[in-house]
């Protein structure tokens, strides 16, 4: 009787992670849609184009009384929004590892970036400080959301589940991106059916980017569940706590080696992700349906190549299966260079080079993280982490948008992240994962 009670709890046990997995899966769902269709698509030429109405003859804007180039105001802003983010992620992790309530915190994080996603309807003529403003707040919100989000991954899936359940994730993220880009390219190229000036249409797709993310945050807040906290006490001022975050850190220098190879790395990726529109766009000559459906293109191959990569992890391990993608991403930006202006086939075979190995370099790198933190450390070793993931890394926009005041050039911009890729495998190759992993307290996956 008591064995089968066991079995009992056992079952419901795996029947309820398997029931938070799935509402896990569709925070991905719902704001991968602001990475996409805002982040990557739309917003880099439109506010770039926005800030050129505003700019003197010289093509400065002065935002604060600084001379920026219109063209750099994007890449700027990026930056900023993640100043933002490092002041308020290590309170927000503190606050859920000590009070255990991830649910409410990711609420105030999703909902306050859909709400500044879906103001972007409202940028038009040369507002281009208020575009600045709401990009700041929806990055940094979702910096937060996404920290919350993957402190969730070690609670919900046990070591050797980890890799495919944050595939799925992605895989989920990318397929919403998908299928909203769809209705873009259908909203953008036939805007005037529809009784819209093309850059309504735009504003259209901004908004509805917000909308759908909040409405599907729904989702896992009915999902997910909050876990006792090890610890029952308010959390550390923004700096004790991110300074104690750093001294626990100091403790496992292992895990904290894979940060730093992870942080350089990913912001090369989050930079071409955030710039390429623009890339495309200012220096290529490209229109913008072209851009969408080279998105379109990378979204599709990246579901797939997310899956496909995952697999290779099983093989091969995911610390070596990370280092070939970074040797992918190096030759991708090379290839780049080189893009002829015009030819929107050639971007095509660029975009679905970065499809194949998008989806499973993150994937594989959130998995591989959560396996090198400590237990009950989840949510601010993860604000830490999210520091560099979805573009709300900061020197890749800084360098991107100073090499581009500096030289005036795009491709002598897009070609300067190369470092980031050359200096990330160095560093991640140097990182012994199987030692890091017992050192930090956790099980030694059969293949890592």
């Amino acid at each position: 009787m008591g064995t089968d009670t066991l079995r009992t709890d056992a079952a419901d046990d795996t029947a309820g992670l398997r029931r938070e997995q799935r509402g896990w899966y569709f925070y991905d769902w719902a704001c991968s849609v602001y990475s996409t269709s805002v982040v990557t698509v739309f917003l880099g030429p439109y506010l770039t184009a926005v800030a050129e109405r505003a700019a003197d003859a010289d093509g400065y804007v002065h935002p604060l009384g600084v001379p920026v180039r219109a063209g750099s105001f994007f890449a700027y802003s990026v930056s900023l929004s993640v100043i933002l983010a490092v002041v308020v992620m290590p309170v927000v992790g503190g606050v859920a590892d000590r009070t255990g309530r991830k649910k409410p915190l990711l609420a105030a994080a999703a909902y306050t970036g859909a709400a500044a996603t879906t103001g972007m309807f409202f940028l038009d003529g040369d507002r281009y400080l208020l575009g600045g403003a709401l990009l700041v707040v929806a990055n940094a919100a979702q910096s937060v959301g996404m920290m919350l989000y993957n402190s969730y991954l070690p609670q919900i899936a046990p070591p050797e589940e980890r890799d495919a359940v944050s595939s799925r994730g992605w895989a989920f993220g990318y397929a919403a991106g998908s299928t909203v880009l769809v209705a873009n390219l259908v909203l953008y190229s036939a805007h005037g059916s529809f009784g819209l000036t093309e850059t309504a249409a735009v504003r259209v797709c901004l908004a509805s980017a917000g909308l759908w993310w909040g409405a599907f945050t729904l989702v896992p807040l009915r999902r997910l569940r909050d876990r006792h906290a090890r610890v029952e006490r308010a959390s550390a001022a923004g700096l004790r706590q991110w300074t104690a975050t750093v001294r626990d850190m100091r403790r496992h220098p292992l895990t904290l080696a894979f940060l730093l190879a992870y942080l350089i790395y990913n912001d090369g990726i989050q930079t071409v992700i955030t710039q390429a529109s623009v890339y495309g766009s200012q220096e290529l000559g490209l229109g913008q349906s072209t851009l969408i459906m080279a998105v379109l293109l990378v979204q599709v191959l990246a579901v797939a190549g997310a899956l496909a990569m995952g697999r290779l992890a099983r093989t091969y391990g995911a610390q070596r299966t990370i280092l070939g993608s970074l040797v992918a991403w190096t030759l991708t930006l090379a290839a780049g260079y080189f893009l002829p202006a015009k030819a929107p086939v050639f971007f095509f075979v660029l975009a679905a080079g970065i499809g194949l190995v998008l989806g499973g370099s993150q994937a594989l790198s959130r998995s591989l993280f959560s396996h090198l933190v400590p237990p009950g450390k989840e949510a601010e070793y993860f604000s830490a982490y999210e520091l560099s993931d979805r573009g709300m890394s900061w020197l890749g926009p800084l360098l991107f948008g100073m090499t581009y005041q500096l030289t005036g050039s795009y491709r002598s911009a897009i070609i300067s992240l190369v470092a980031f890729f050359a200096i990330g495998f160095v560093l991640l190759a140097r990182v012994p994962v199987r030692r890091a992993i017992g050192e930090a307290g956790n099980p030694v996956p059969g293949k890592i």
